[in-house]
C-alpha cells in the first residue's frame, strides 16, 4: 500500500492539518490486512511527524514569536511595579519575547538584549542550588512545597501554614532557601548563588546595583518576613545576612535572551545548551517544574496552568520565563505588571506561544 498521492503539502503551524493527516495514515495502517504493508503505513506516518518536527523547529517557532510580539506590543494594561521605586523608572513599553531550544536556538522579537532585574524570577534556580547540594528532600522539610493562595510577599502565609515559609518560590522560602546554602560566610553564600545564576545562563550576569540600593533601603516588609522565619526555627543563617544576599540575588541584570537560555536548561534536563555545564542533577528536575507549575504565579498559579499549562516563574521586573520539558523555554519581558505581580504583556505573549504550538503538559490549549 502507498501513502496517499494527494496528501497536503506541509503548511506552517497548520497542526489541524497535520494531526488529522498522521491519525488517518495511522488509521489506515490498524486497518489493513496486510501487517508487511501496515508496518510500512505506519513508518510513514513517522517520517511525516519527523518532517513536520524539522520546520517547527526553524520556520514555526520563529513565525510564532513574531506573531505573539506583534499582537501585544501595543498593550497598555497594567503598571510597573513601584513598591521598589527604581522599578516604577523603567521604560514602561519595552517588550521582548525568545524561545530557545535545547539544543541553544534562539528565536527572537522585540526589546531582547535590555538588562532589567531579574527579581523573583531567580528562586527557582536558588532552590535548584540547594538541591543540587541537599537534594530534593531537604526543600520539602526544610521550606516546604506547598502553594498558598495568597501574595509573594504573605506575611499571614508564616501563621497560617506550619511550615511557615511555604514553598521556595515566595519570598518567605526564598529567603530560606538563601539561608540553606552551604557556605562559610555571606560573601561565600553570594558568589555561590550568583555563580550558579550565571551557570543556567551560560553567561556573567552583573548585579544593578541601584536596583539592590533601592529594594534593600525598602526591604521592610522581607525584612519582618526573614525575622519571623527566625524566630520560628526556619531560617538557617543571620536573617539580616539572608536578606542582603536574598536582595543581591533579586538584582541580578538579565536580558530576555538571558531567561530563555535558563529555562532551555531545565528543558535539556538540567545542562546549559550553550556551555553543555550540566548544572542541575537531571533526576532533580521534575521536581524543580512542579513547584513552577504550582507555585511560579503565585496566587494565579491556577488560573495559569488551566490556561496555559506550563512550569513557569514570574518577577515584578517583568520577567516570565516557561518550559517545554525536553523541548524549549519561552521568555518573555515587559515591566507593566498587573496586581499579582506577573507582566501582563509576557503572560499573554507565553501563553498564546503555548496555544499556537500545541505545547501544554496536559495537552493543546490553543485560545479560543
Amino acid at each position: 500500500m502507498k501513502l496517499p498521492s494527494n496528501t497536503p503539502p506541509r503548511q506552517p503551524l497548520n497542526w489541524k492539518s497535520y494531526w488529522k493527516q498522521l491519525n488517518a495514515l495511522i488509521l489506515l495502517a490498524l486497518l489493513s490486512a496486510q501487517t508487511c504493508h501496515a508496518a510500512k503505513l505506519i513508518a510513514g506516518a513517522t517520517q511525516l511527524a519527523e518532517s513536520r518536527q524539522v520546520g517547527t523547529d526553524k520556520l514555526d517557532l520563529q513565525n510564532v514569536v513574531d506573531v505573539a510580539y506583534s499582537k501585544y506590543k501595543d498593550l497598555q494594561d497594567g503598571a510597573n511595579a513601584d513598591y521598589i521605586p527604581i522599578l516604577a523608572t523603567v521604560p514602561s513599553d519595552l517588550f521582548g519575547v525568545v524561545i530557545a531550544t535545547k539544543d541553544g536556538q534562539l528565536f527572537t522579537a522585540g526589546d531582547i538584549d535590555y538588562k532589567f532585574s531579574i527579581q523573583s524570577v531567580s528562586k527557582p534556580f536558588t532552590a535548584a542550588l540547594v538541591m543540587q547540594q541537599m537534594g530534593p528532600q531537604a526543600l520539602l522539610d526544610k521550606i516546604g512545597v506547598e502553594p498558598t493562595g495568597l501574595p509573594f510577599n504573605s506575611k499571614m502565609a508564616l501563621e497560617l501554614y506550619e511550615q511557615r515559609s511555604a514553598n521556595p518560590l515566595v519570598n518567605a522560602g526564598a529567603i530560606a532557601a538563601v539561608s540553606l546554602i552551604q557556605a562559610e560566610s555571606e560573601s561565600d553564600r553570594w558568589a555561590q548563588i550568583k555563580e550558579n545564576l550565571e551557570n543556567f545562563a551560560g553567561t556573567e550576569l552583573p548585579l544593578l546595583d541601584e536596583v539592590y540600593q533601592s529594594e534593600y533601603e525598602t526591604a521592610w516588609s522581607n525584612r519582618a518576613i526573614a525575622n519571623l522565619l527566625y524566630n520560628y526555627n526556619r531560617l538557617y543563617s543571620d536573617p539580616e545576612q539572608a536578606l542582603r544576599v536574598y536582595t543581591q540575588q533579586c538584582s541580578l541584570g538579565v536580558n530576555t535572551k538571558d531567561l530563555a537560555i535558563m529555562g532551555a536548561t531545565l528543558a535539556n534536563a538540567g545542562t546549559n545548551p550553550l556551555t553543555g555545564k550540566l548544572v542541575l542533577n537531571s533526576r532533580h528536575v521534575p521536581e524543580l517544574l512542579a513547584l513552577m507549575a504550582t507555585a511560579g504565579f503565585y496566587d494565579e498559579s491556577g488560573a495559569w496552568m488551566y490556561s496555559a499549562g506550563l512550569p513557569a516563574k514570574t518577577g515584578v521586573g517583568g520577567g516570565i520565563v516557561a518550559i517545554v520539558p525536553g523541548q524549549f523555554a519561552i521568555a518573555a519581558f515587559s515591566p507593566r505588571v498587573n496586581q499579582a505581580g506577573n507582566s501582563i504583556k509576557a503572560m499573554k505573549a507565553i501563553r498564546f506561544i503555548a496555544g499556537e504550538l500545541g505545547v501544554g503538559l496536559y495537552g493543546a490549549n490553543p485560545e479560543e
